[in-house]
């Protein structure tokens, strides 16, 4: 019976399908969401039904499915533009530099997660006071990957995070209150950063640019985001291009750190 060779595993067939899986995955993750979900599922069962017919020697059939598979490779391009821009842009700009972000690409290896060094609570007290005030502010905290690709926009900082100086980056007199902070461990590395804002639709029209550039940085990067609103001094958690819903500042301080460990 040959067509049963195929049960004749070796060790390169193992990790052939897991690497498989991983890559399916992590697609998988970077369309979540988003309307190519539904296409990225569509390719998978028209790719396993491909398989399936040149298993079972249906040639017909076989033939005409891969036929269309062989162009396949070009339509995905086209089709998914947006996702494979930003999937490159993820892999080129992760910082495999800093020991923890590097650590972190194995964090399922480990028993407990790495603490942050971020004060986080200075962040989450900062952002308070100035919703309080009406004083908006974009924060975009720095993890895995790179954000030098928009840091080279702004003016380069390396200060300690504290309450005051938060506040005081944005206050509204100051020049450099303009545009996005960045955060890397525990310093702010550069201030009045330019971000990508975000083509979103689904984006409610009572978010402002502030919201949208958040959004846009976060759909590129894995990068965490705190917005203050200088309507409604509001504040929002912004990951992965979704706006995180939290109850108070308590909860959002944990989820934060949940999300850097």
């Amino acid at each position: 019976m040959d067509f049963l060779n195929f049960l004749e595993f070796k060790i390169t067939d193992v990790i052939d399908i897991v690497l498989v899986a991983v890559l399916l995955y992590y697609i998988y993750k970077l369309v979540r969401g988003t309307v190519a979900i539904n296409i990225f599922i569509g390719i998978v069962i028209v790719w396993a039904l491909w398989k399936l017919t040149e298993l079972l020697q249906m040639k017909m059939i076989s033939s005409i499915v891969g036929g269309f598979m062989s162009i396949g490779l070009i339509a995905l391009i086209i089709v998914f533009q947006q996702e494979v821009r930003k999937f490159l842009l993820m892999i080129g700009s992760t910082n495999f530099a800093s020991k923890r972000n590097f650590i972190r690409h194995f964090k399922f290896l480990k028993q407990e997660a790495m603490p942050t060094d971020t004060n986080v609570e200075a962040l989450i007290a900062a952002c308070s006071t100035m919703g309080k005030s009406k004083t908006g502010a974009i924060l975009v905290i720095e993890r895995t990957n790179s954000l030098d690709f928009v840091k080279s926009t702004g003016d380069t900082m390396n200060i300690e995070i504290t309450q005051p100086i938060i506040e005081s980056i944005f206050y509204k007199n100051s020049p450099l209150h303009d545009g996005a902070a960045i955060v890397q461990d525990n310093y702010i590395t550069a201030t009045r950063v330019i971000l990508p804002v975000s083509n979103a639709r689904d984006i409610p029209l009572r978010f402002g640019l502030r919201h949208r550039a958040a959004v846009g940085v976060s759909e590129k990067t894995d990068a965490l985001c705190l917005v203050v609103s200088e309507e409604t001094g509001q504040i929002s958690y912004i990951k992965g291009g979704e706006f995180i819903p939290f109850k108070n500042l308590e909860e959002l301080t944990e989820k934060i750190k949940n999300d850097l460990s």
